[in-house]
């Protein structure tokens, strides 16, 4: 059985990703009806009492009556009741069908998905082809004390810490359209500073609207030096997992490192709630940058990040590159390629 479960249908969304056996915050309803840039969907198979379901969105190409799948920002993937490298074949080929028939059907040219580093998707989307590797993200194993955690760090980290710790530096948890408001600031001021494309912007609503879900846990936390904000960090809690989402630091302030401070305070407030892992991410568009190298400082432990890049009707996928002018560049890194304008940049990834 085949279901596509919209945003109208809230609670059934909901079951199938409270009935998984691992999720993140990216496949809720509430986090995907954030999305402004075309229609969220579930696409749910189900056997009996066996499901996959994938959260999508739906876009419609400009100029044609096709349209092509992508997910939010974050990382999204399939879902099941079983995990990802337990599905059964007869369960995994059914869905293999039914989602090649639904995308035939539905005049879909090609799917884009950033698959979750926690689970392994791949396992089943290799039957399809167009799993690609993109890179690291470094994570932080919150199973080991934060004595040895500490061990692990680079001597810029560790100093980055004392420091913060000799001047006083505090970190306060807030909530309430002021904390969002603060957030919001010190966020767009770093992003400036990088000199990031609009891509990595969002509205003061959008921040506000992350927290009015009760199916994950989103927390804004801010550094302080006395009474005077240096630093801010947006991160979610889903199902044992922190995502660090988006971070932010005062110019003046950017020689404290005060980001380092509050990703040691994170692991610490993440141990008291439970929590099994803080994702910090890896370079930008995952490759091997000075970014992935902060990261790195703190843990050499990372995990492979993935996207599935599929293409449903070759020919007309052809016809559009052909159409743009585009040449199908395997050095470009970018899918669909008939979607091609600009990479999303930063050109200083000091935080």
């Amino acid at each position: 059985m085949t279901k596509i479960i919209t945003l109208r249908n809230r609670v059934e969304w909901a079951y199938y990703v409270e009935n998984a056996a691992e999720f993140d915050c990216y496949h809720t309803w509430h986090y995907n009806s954030l999305n402004k840039d075309g229609n969220p969907l579930l696409f749910v198979y189900q056997q009996g009492d066996d499901f996959i379901a994938v959260p999508l969105v739906a876009r419609l190409v400009p100029g044609t009556i096709y349209s092509d799948l992508t997910c939010v920002y974050g990382f999204a993937g399939p879902i099941s009741n079983k995990k990802m490298d337990e599905l059964d074949e007869q369960l995994a080929e059914g869905f293999k069908s039914a989602f090649i028939d639904y995308l035939q059907e539905e005049n879909y040219i090609s799917v884009f998905l950033r698959l979750n580093p926690f689970f392994k998707q791949d396992v089943l989307l290799n039957k399809f082809g167009g799993v690609h590797d993109n890179g690291q993200t470094v994570v932080l194993d919150l199973s080991l004390s934060i004595e040895e955690q500490r061990r692990n760090y680079s001597e810029s980290v560790r100093a980055s810490v004392k420091k913060a710790w000799n001047r006083g530096f505090i970190v306060k948890e807030e909530k309430g359209p002021e904390a969002v408001a603060l957030f919001v600031s010190i966020y767009t001021e770093t992003m400036q500073r990088v000199e990031a494309s609009d891509y990595y912007l969002f509205s003061q609503e959008y921040f506000q609207e992350l927290f009015d879900s009760d199916e994950y846990d989103t927390r804004i936390l801010t550094v302080y030096d006395g009474d005077k904000p240096i630093a801010c960090t947006m991160i979610i809690l889903t199902n044992g997992i922190i995502q660090a989402h988006l971070v932010g630091t005062r110019k003046e302030y950017l020689k404290y490192s005060p980001t380092k401070f509050l990703v040691d305070e994170i692991t610490q407030l993440g141990r008291r709630l439970g929590m099994r892992y803080f994702n910090l991410g890896g370079g930008l568009g995952f490759k091997e940058d000075s970014l992935l190298q902060w990261k790195l400082s703190f843990t050499n432990n990372t995990l492979c990040f993935k996207s599935w890049r599929y293409i449903a009707n070759v020919p007309l996928y052809q016809l559009l590159l052909n159409e743009k002018g585009i040449d199908d560049d395997p050095a470009i890194d970018f899918f669909p390629l008939y979607r091609y304008k600009q990479l999303p940049h930063l050109t200083n990834t000091s935080l």
